[in-house]
């Protein structure tokens, strides 16, 4: 597993945590960062906790239109947190391909979650994906005055 699979799998950790407990998913990170009794958080953990709960109304509004039939409370609360990671890293994330992000996302899945996960993760963010450049325009106006 590469480094950046691992800091997903760490963020989806923290993501995952935080909303079962109910608290602030970088507060939770904050607490963690520096103490002794936890492993290093690497860089790529952080901006993706960060980004992710920067960003959670629109996350959550997008994988609410497009997780046909679901609502979030209904999803697996790992993939609801490994789907907001994707779509983070779908429509936020420059440097990261929206094939990467997918494939990443439906292996965390995999590793962590149900046997339907996969095809569910890997269909609600392939629709993202159709219209992520559309999309990044709208919750990303600021790249669009540059381009």
């Amino acid at each position: 597993m590469g480094s950046r699979s691992k800091a997903r799998k760490r963020a989806v950790d923290f993501l995952y945590e935080a909303d079962q407990r109910g608290i602030d998913a970088v507060t939770l990170l904050a607490d963690r960062v520096g103490s002794p009794e936890v492993p290093p958080v690497g860089d790529y953990t952080v901006t993706l906790v960060e980004g992710v709960t920067a960003n959670r109304e629109r996350i959550d509004e997008l994988l609410t239109q497009h997780a046909e039939g679901w609502s979030l409370g209904r999803m697996p609360a790992v993939d609801r947190s490994v789907l907001r990671l994707g779509l983070y890293e779908l429509l936020w994330s420059d440097d990261v391909p929206p094939a990467v992000a997918i494939d990443e996302a439906v292996e965390l899945v995999k590793a962590l979650s149900t046997d339907d996960s996969p095809r569910f993760v890997n269909g609600v963010l392939g629709r993202i994906a159709g219209i992520a450049d559309s999309l990044r325009k709208s919750v990303r106006p600021e790249q669009t005055a540059a381009d």
